[in-house]
């Protein structure tokens, strides 16, 4: 209220105004921050009101903002995962349905007709997949991986293509933030084969171009880039701050010109030759004679020993620790050690085509991915995570005789085998054979009459070789520990021919077991004096001789040659391989392939189980997520209100005071001011 204070007296009537309204205005001022309280609603407002309450107003709001957005991802989160289980649920029912009918055309009262009206519906089946495997959610394709936008499933000359890759699309989930909101390849819809990894270490020198980053280092650890010093004869120490260097080229100039500017400062020759450089898989120092240049870490640093320098360099000893580089697109062929020779040309089969891709000019691997995947017929070329070697990925589902397989080409070095991507060579292991069902042999089977070990039951396949009449017949008995690769199984074979030829007036010589130099598969060459073409035949009921496709081989009597079929193609594991596998064996009539399909189709099933139950965990985290954004976001919003929210009966008692105080302040203030010196005189 307006007032003249006491220890004021014969005040001038200028200082009396000012006192009275400035104690009006102060008034008049808390009115209007009481009325903006009682019309917003809100005590703070701006940071002058109080910094400390608007500083944590400010930070619940922006937590409350995030957990919004966090709050509308999670139910675009829950939309898309349903979405999912709603289309896996469909390719569930096909793939049952697809099974039923592969157990009702397995038995003998099926006739070919019969069949092959049920392969339309399989047919039908195949094409109903194809559109719920491009289903679309609130987030894309929700079979389209980590790039949604992408369409999952493409048809490619008989076959489909899955195009997804990656597990999923990530959000921000809050506490869900590792749910994936859609799906990557699955055994359910396509999946990429990983079957043809390279099986060769490739083993790349060491390049100036080389990155630091593509080093496993001396130490296996990676290289950690620092300073690292140096002397030369006993001389001065010097060090060089290697931080930075992104190549290999980087850090040898670096020392090159750290132990130059040391020759400059100590008037002595370090560096003979051509200095710093590389050798193999290492970093070479060539010194000048008669020098000895010691390089070490500073402290506790690993620099030296992690780049192979910790050592002393001699004119007789300028090389250092291997260093163990990583492949890399940018790796040259010639810098493979893995690799001896010129590269030549690889032959590539899949979807009915058959090409023959030149490697004589890559330069690098990039080269030689570029020119695989030109082919365009659904294959990659990755580096393999080990660092070691290259694979050709098929990401195609398609019939058997189309699946993918590589081989060599006569005459060019064998040089899919020496970049460990040929599909049927002598490290190839016999459990991917026959689509990953592998090779089965008959062994221990008991003569019922003795009980004993009979061995003419027990051995899988015959063969027949010679002139007729005196043809020679060699029985071969696989036994479970020659089927760990193939040539265990060509060292079985052949030593079977060696023990059984002689006995029967051959020489061991006059047959070999062993792989050509071209197409794929085992084959069989006699001495080209024989007549008599070479025959492969079943025994004892055993599959061996087949799945390793010798039954049912091809004869050459100009090469005298007897050469089996390739069955080690590389197919994707899926439902779709496997429909397509039923489809085909119901129009040939095949009940052993409508078996085998079928067995597939149900080993299927229980992974598309399992990807449902996966599916049906991510639901109940983003529910839980969810809940919890709730509850999170009610004790912010209640905080938020306590902190900055007005008390309305507070304020409208003080609206009501400060009323009075400002009527009390102009009343007194009028009648002060109608106050004059004549009244004191009077």
């Amino acid at each position: 209220m307006t007032y003249i204070p006491a220890n004021i007296a014969r005040v001038p009537n200028l200082l009396r105004t000012n006192l009275a309204l400035g104690n009006i205005s102060r008034t008049q001022l808390s009115l209007l921050d009481v009325q903006n309280q009682l019309s917003t609603g809100k005590e703070i407002s701006r940071p002058s009101d109080d910094p400390i309450r608007y500083a944590g107003i400010q930070v619940l709001a922006r937590r409350q903002a995030q957990s919004e957005q966090v709050q509308r991802n999670l139910s675009n989160a829950n939309a898309s995962l349903g979405v999912l289980d709603n289309a896996l649920s469909e390719v569930n029912d096909v793939a049952l349905q697809a099974k039923q009918i592969a157990l009702a055309q397995v038995n003998s009262l099926s006739t070919a007709t019969e069949r092959s009206s049920q392969a339309t519906i399989v047919n039908q089946l195949i094409t109903g997949l194809v559109k719920t495997a491009n289903r679309e959610g609130v987030s894309g394709y929700v079979f389209g991986g980590s790039n949604p936008g992408t369409q999952p499933l493409k048809e490619i000359n008989g076959g489909y293509r899955f195009m997804a890759q990656g597990n999923g699309l990530l959000a921000d989930l809050g506490y869900a933030d590792t749910v994936p909101i859609t799906l990557g390849p699955s055994a359910g819809v396509g999946s990429t084969s990983a079957r043809v990894r390279g099986d060769v270490d490739l083993n790349p020198n060491l390049t100036t171009g080389t990155k630091i980053t593509d080093l496993r280092g001396a130490r296996g650890l990676g290289v950690s880039l620092g300073t690292v010093q140096f002397s030369f004869n006993g001389g001065p120490t010097a060090t060089v701050d290697l931080s930075g260097s992104d190549t290999v080229q980087d850090v040898a100039t670096k020392l090159t010109n750290a132990i130059k500017s040391y020759e400059t400062t100590n008037s002595v020759t370090v560096l003979a030759g051509a200095g710093v450089t590389v050798n193999a898989d290492r970093l070479q120092i060539n010194v000048a004679a008669g020098g000895s240049l010691v390089v070490s870490d500073v402290g506790k640093g690993v620099t030296a020993q992690d780049l192979g320098l910790n050592s002393t360099f001699t004119p007789v000893a300028p090389n250092g620790a291997g260093v163990d580089p990583k492949l890399a697109w940018t790796t040259p062929v010639s810098a493979l050690a893995g690799v001896t020779g010129a590269l030549g040309s690889i032959r590539i089969n899949q979807l009915g085509r058959s090409a023959v891709v030149d490697l004589s000019t890559a330069t690098t691997l990039q080269d030689v991915k570029s020119a695989i995947e030109s082919l365009d017929i659904g294959l990659r070329v990755e580096l393999d995570p080990s660092g070691k070697g290259i694979n050709v990925l098929s990401d195609v589902s398609t019939s058997a005789n189309l699946a993918l397989s590589i081989e060599e080409v006569t005459g060019n070095n064998s040089t899919a085998t020496r970049l460990g991507i040929r599909t049927f060579a002598a490290t190839t292991p016999l459990s991917v054979f026959n689509n990953g069902k592998g090779v089965q042999v008959v062994d221990n089977v008991t003569n019922p009459a003795t009980g004993l070990v009979d061995p003419e039951l027990n051995y899988d396949f015959k063969i027949t070789l010679g002139n007729t009449p005196t043809a020679a017949v060699v029985k071969v008995d696989l036994r479970p520990q020659d089927l760990t690769n193939v040539q265990t199984v060509l060292a079985r074979i052949n030593s079977q021919i060696a023990s059984q030829l002689p006995g029967q007036g051959l020489l061991a010589t006059d047959l070999v077991a062993q792989l050509a130099d071209g197409a794929n598969g085992i084959t069989l060459v006699q001495n080209n004096t024989f007549g008599q073409p070479i025959k492969v035949e079943q025994a004892n009921n055993s599959t061996a001789g087949t799945q390793l496709g010798l039954v049912g081989g091809s004869y050459n009597g100009a090469t005298s040659t007897f050469s089996g079929t390739d069955t080690a193609k590389v197919r994707t594991d899926n439902l779709v391989t496997y429909l397509i596998d039923l489809r085909d064996a119901l129009q040939t009539n095949s009940v052993s392939g409508i078996q085998l399909a079928g067995e597939n189709i149900d080993r299927i099933i229980g992974l598309i189980s399992e990807t449902r139950g996966m599916v049906g965990g991510y639901a109940q985290r983003v529910d839980f997520a969810s809940k919890i954004e709730d509850d999170r976001n009610a004790i912010d919003t209640k905080v938020r209100s306590e902190l900055q929210d007005v008390d309305y009966t507070a304020a409208a008692t003080r609206f009501s005071l400060l009323q009075t105080q400002l009527q009390a302040s102009l009343q007194t203030t009028a009648r002060a001011q109608a106050t004059s010196l004549l009244d004191f005189l009077s």
